[in-house]
């Protein structure tokens, strides 16, 4: 083994890649592999890499994230939380509340290794969490599947995509020392625009954002390889010190902005990090 290998830690190791079919999630889990790990990848859509054991979920449906738990063959070390939607009624489901429950059903069967790791996909669209914190709180103080639906119904308008990426930011935040007491860290990357095929189906929103601070950087948008190399890094026994941490994977846009040494993305960190649901509700 080399010394990369060993500061990783991952032969041997098992995997679980919710959202592992494409994008982020089938670099990560492939990146994974290639490291000696043992790669179970959770989708809605086929696989078609090599992984050693696929099964299906759907996030949007409470029985078959249970079903697709109870179908895994042994405990998780590292767990990526790929898997997300733009729009759409099932955007807070699959988004955030499918995978808190998936989380919950992994403890509930001791799934979890003590020393194992989880690390969610955010988005820069999740800044400024802490500005909406008593909305976002009182949203992860329901229990459970249901009621944490049931919230969302009736607040329609937090069914969006920068509420849910709100929810995970608070909800990485707000596990950091629970699950430490549990051995196990929690952390989130939160990437700006990035070639995969969600980007793609959304290509006028998403990879247009930043493309000029791109264009004087001279470089592309992210590739998902790219991104999910922070994403095994954070789940690594090389990142045991991170815990709690969103961390922000887009080649510097925001920093530049908050420092206006690229003004023109200002405006945009200053939205990104204010009051969104306040935003949110002045458009509804």
């Amino acid at each position: 083994m080399t010394t990369a290998e060993a500061l990783l830690g991952y032969k041997g190791k098992r995997v679980l890649v919710v959202g592992g079919a494409t994008g982020m999630g089938a670099a990560a889990a492939q990146i994974a592999k290639d490291l000696g790990a043992h790669v179970t990848v959770m989708d809605f859509a086929p696989v078609d890499f090599d992984t050693d054991k696929v099964i299906s979920l759907d996030l949007s449906d409470q029985d078959s994230i249970d079903r697709a738990v109870d179908e895994l063959d042994g405990p998780v070390d590292s767990l990526f939380s790929a898997a997300g939607v733009a729009d759409g009624p099932k955007l807070m489901r699959v988004n955030f509340i499918g995978h808190r429950h998936l989380i919950e059903r992994l403890f509930a069967n001791d799934l979890l290794n003590r020393g194992s790791a989880i690390c969610f996909i955010s988005s820069v669209a999740g800044m400024g969490w802490e500005n909406d914190l008593e909305l976002v709180q009182d949203f992860l103080a329901t229990p459970d599947y249901e009621s944490a639906d049931a919230w969302v119904t009736a607040r329609p308008e937090t069914n969006n995509y920068l509420v849910a990426k709100q929810a995970v930011n608070a909800y990485v935040a707000r596990q950091a020392l629970p699950m430490l007491k549990r051995g196990i860290r929690i952390n989130a990357t939160m990437p700006g625009p990035t070639d995969t095929p969600l980007a793609q189906a959304n290509a006028d929103l998403w990879l247009t954002f930043g493309a000029d601070y791109r264009a004087e950087a001279g470089i592309e948008a992210s590739t998902p390889a790219e991104q999910a190399g922070v994403l095994v890094f954070l789940c690594s026994d090389a990142a045991r010190a991170l815990n709690g941490q969103t961390i922000i994977t887009d080649a510097g846009y925001i920093p530049s902005g908050i420092t206006e040494s690229f003004p023109a993305a200002t405006p945009v960190v200053s939205f990104l990090s204010g009051d969104v649901y306040g935003s949110i509700g002045e458009l509804a």
